[in-house]
């Protein structure tokens, strides 16, 4: 029948239609699948067609509709493809990077690495270890024993299912690890992240970052530890900076005192941070108790050692005056990247 000739020259049609580029594909999609398109008369013919063969009649419009459809997407795909090929033809990867993508170290890296450089220049290594830790490594090595009151200093992840896993609460733990495994003389520091079940607010986290240093060698006595302290002190604050020794505790260190460093009431800002008095507490420290010494198989006879600890997300605070220790966690590319300049 001259109809269904017509539907046949439609498909033809449809098919030896050029389509070689985005704006032909779009004038291709409004000549056939438009509101308005070429097909839509077709049907309309059916009521030309005798009663037997509408069905048929309708299977072959049907087919012509699908057949434009197919080479639509076939050819947007195409296009597509072509499209992202050329894209990555045009990038030359020899060209310097757009300086807009440059990252920057995290304030915690920054000044984790300066003290990290600061103590390597005096002979100490750096040492890590594992943050999912054992009860003995954490606290029982570190003169902590089960009973001991010391615990309750420190609120601690236990994983679920253990009383004897956790997440642990001070790189201490990496200094009993290489106590147990290295005999003296030992010189090292532990940089790395620790966990501490804390409310979380402007001044406190439930995770931070210490840097803790262990000496163990004979003779070493609390004149070594200030001298050592002092030498850091004045890497890290200037030249000048004092430091004072007050008296404290830790069940780990026997003697133990807090160390404080001067920055003066000159300014608004220092006289904010250090609450009037001039002086910022900055790291804990003492000579390690014997009873630490015996738990990991050292002669406390022989050997004796320090031990000192900071808290290197109060220190970054206090170097770039962030407000707010949630900042530090956050990952807001906006805060961040105001250190892309700083070393």
């Amino acid at each position: 029948m001259e109809i269904f000739d017509q539907v046949d020259k439609l498909i033809e049609e449809i098919k030896a239609y050029p389509v070689n580029n985005a704006e032909e594909l779009e004038k291709f999609r409004i000549q056939y699948l438009g509101t308005k398109n070429s097909i839509k008369p077709v049907f309309g013919l059916i009521k030309d067609v005798p009663n037997e063969r509408k069905k048929e009649f309708g299977q072959k419009v049907n087919e012509a509709k699908q057949t434009a459809e197919e080479k639509f997407r076939n050819h947007q795909t195409s296009l597509k493809s072509a499209g992202r090929s050329d894209k990555y033809k045009t990038f030359d990867p020899s060209l310097p990077m757009d300086g807009e993508w440059e990252g920057s170290r995290h304030p915690v890296s920054l000044v984790m690495n300066r003290m990290i450089q600061v103590f390597e220049k005096i002979g100490f290594e750096v040492a890590e270890e594992r943050e999912i830790e054992d009860d003995w490594h954490n606290f029982t090595a570190m003169n902590t024993p089960e009973d001991h009151p010391a615990r309750d200093m420190q609120d601690t992840f236990y994983l679920k299912g253990s009383d004897k896993m956790l997440l642990r609460t001070h790189t201490s733990s990496v200094q009993a690890r290489v106590m147990t495994t290295q005999k003296p003389p030992i010189r090292i520091i532990a940089p790395g992240r620790v966990y501490r079940n804390e409310t979380i607010s402007a001044r406190s986290h439930c995770q931070f970052h210490q840097v803790e240093g262990l000496y163990i060698d004979k003779n070493v006595s609390f004149a070594d530890m200030k001298q050592t302290l002092l030498y850091f002190a004045r890497e890290l604050y200037g030249a000048k900076t004092e430091i004072r020794l007050r008296p404290s505790f830790f069940p780990f260190t026997e003697p133990s005192a807090e160390m404080d460093v001067w920055l003066g009431t000159d300014t608004e800002a220092t006289k904010r941070l250090t609450k009037g008095t001039g002086w910022l507490e900055v790291l804990g420290c003492g000579m390690v108790d014997p009873n630490v010494l015996k738990n990991c198989d050292i002669d406390p006879e022989v050997y004796s050692g320090f031990a000192f600890g900071i808290g290197i997300e109060r220190s970054a605070m206090q170097k770039f005056e962030i407000k707010d220790i949630r900042l530090l966690f956050e990952n807001d590319l906006r805060f961040l990247k105001q250190f892309s300049s700083a070393t």
